[in-house]
């Protein structure tokens, strides 16, 4: 399948079993695996990251497969979840960016149509998230306020 604006075509990858299988050769037990994610997560570290952490540190392949929870679920049952979604604040911070480079470089053509793009983009993710009900209904994206929603 075709990227969104690109029309390019991603390279194959890696991908994880379709049935999650419980490792034998993992020692932490369930409950110790939501601690150590509700630890990393005070620690101010997004959900992607703690993954990679309890990947690489403890040696845990998939949270889900052994606790039966995905990270963000495990965080919302300990009021530990982040406000806005991860991919929501990272389109964001990249719209900021985009922003800030069209300042020094208001003739950037190229940029103009990136920063459209990014815009449609944060755009439908929220709309999708509103949907969900992980935004409330009345959230509006407003790039002039957008670095005090990103911080």
């Amino acid at each position: 399948m075709a990227r969104m604006y690109s029309r390019a075509r991603g390279k194959a990858g890696s991908r994880k079993p379709s049935e999650p299988v419980k490792p034998v050769w993992v020692s932490y037990k369930p409950k110790e695996i939501e601690q150590l994610v509700v630890k990393l997560a005070k620690a101010e570290m997004p959900p992607s990251q703690i993954g990679l952490v309890l990947r690489d540190t403890y040696g845990v392949p998939s949270v889900k497969a052994l606790t039966e929870k995905r990270i963000v679920e495990i965080l919302k049952e300990n009021n530990a979840a982040p406000v806005m979604p991860e991919a929501l604040v990272a389109l964001i911070r990249s719209h900021i960016k985009i922003l800030k480079h069209m300042e020094e470089n208001k003739h950037d053509e190229l940029g103009k149509r990136g920063e459209l793009l990014i815009q449609s983009k944060i755009n439908k993710l929220a709309k999708y998230y509103k949907r969900t009900g992980v935004l409330p209904e009345n959230w509006q994206y407003d790039k002039t306020k957008a670095k005090l929603l990103v911080g």
